[in-house]
């Protein structure tokens, strides 16, 4: 089974290069954020033409995330526990059944929480307060979970190409990385670094100064496994090339390749 992560950045926008690329790739299960869409306006037909179930959890010009999956999904929650006003559509997660078993999806689109000193900041903080309490609770189920998304944090210097151009920004605060940490020293892995150590390798690149061109990109799309999903890992790329493809996403898909097999 391979599990997928992309912030598409407007499902409307890159709807012929998701359907491209899932067609040259067909991930299992995909974990799309920003999708920048209501549910009734999300183009699902399209993608359940290539064999795909979609559960979404859409909001009007932007956040919003969405699963699909060649499975059936089992179970479909929507919005992160822990504050019910909050209204902001980031948080979608999916029971899909496997042989022996189920693994539990998560696609989420993590605040950005700049500028630093603001509301948006703490906010941000909140949030990844309330998904490390989240995780704990579903740890508890001692099942394969698979928390997948942007993140909008860069946990280590060598997951950045200038750390100095990054200083100032909400995605590698010292609180933002220590939140990120503390969500991983739960027992979760990174799956990438899993099976990947070496620096330059990233998941999103700016519009701007020819950043794609230059490799000078960030690592902040991540997918974070249980123990029981760690076991089963077998793989983990980015799909860079994505990137250098017409009217792109800033970001790029990363995929996770797990021994899971169908029921």
């Amino acid at each position: 089974m391979t599990i997928a992560t992309w912030n598409i950045n407007g499902v409307k926008a890159r709807l012929e290069t998701a359907l491209t690329w899932l067609k040259e790739d067909g991930p299992d299960v995909v974990c799309l954020q920003e999708i920048k869409s209501v549910d009734e306006q999300f183009p699902a037909s399209e993608f359940e033409q290539l064999g795909y179930n979609v559960a979404t959890h859409g909001q009007k010009g932007f956040n919003g995330v969405a699963l699909l999956s060649k499975l059936p999904l089992d179970e479909v929650t929507r919005g992160l526990p822990g504050d019910e006003g909050d209204v902001q559509s980031r948080f979608i997660e999916g029971v899909i059944s496997v042989k022996g078993g189920v693994v539990r999806v998560a696609s989420l689109y993590l605040p950005n929480g700049n500028p630093i000193g603001t509301e948006k900041f703490e906010y941000k903080l909140a949030w990844m307060e309330r998904l490390r309490a989240y995780a704990a609770d579903r740890l508890r189920l001692e099942e394969p979970l698979v928390l997948a998304g942007d993140y909008n944090v860069i946990p280590e210097t060598w997951d950045c190409h200038d750390p100095r151009m990054w200083v100032n920004d909400a995605l590698f605060q010292p609180e933002s990385r220590m939140a990120f940490r503390a969500l991983k020293n739960l027992g979760l892995t990174d799956a990438f670094r899993a099976v990947d150590d070496q620096p330059g390798r990233y998941t999103f690149w700016d519009y701007q100064a020819g950043a794609w061109q230059k490799n000078w990109g960030i690592r902040i799309d991540h997918l974070l496994l249980s123990p029981e999903a760690a076991d089963r890992l077998q793989a983990c790329e980015i799909v860079s090339r994505v990137r250098g493809w017409e009217k792109p996403s800033d970001h790029v898909p990363v995929v996770a390749t797990f021994g899971f097999d169908a029921p």
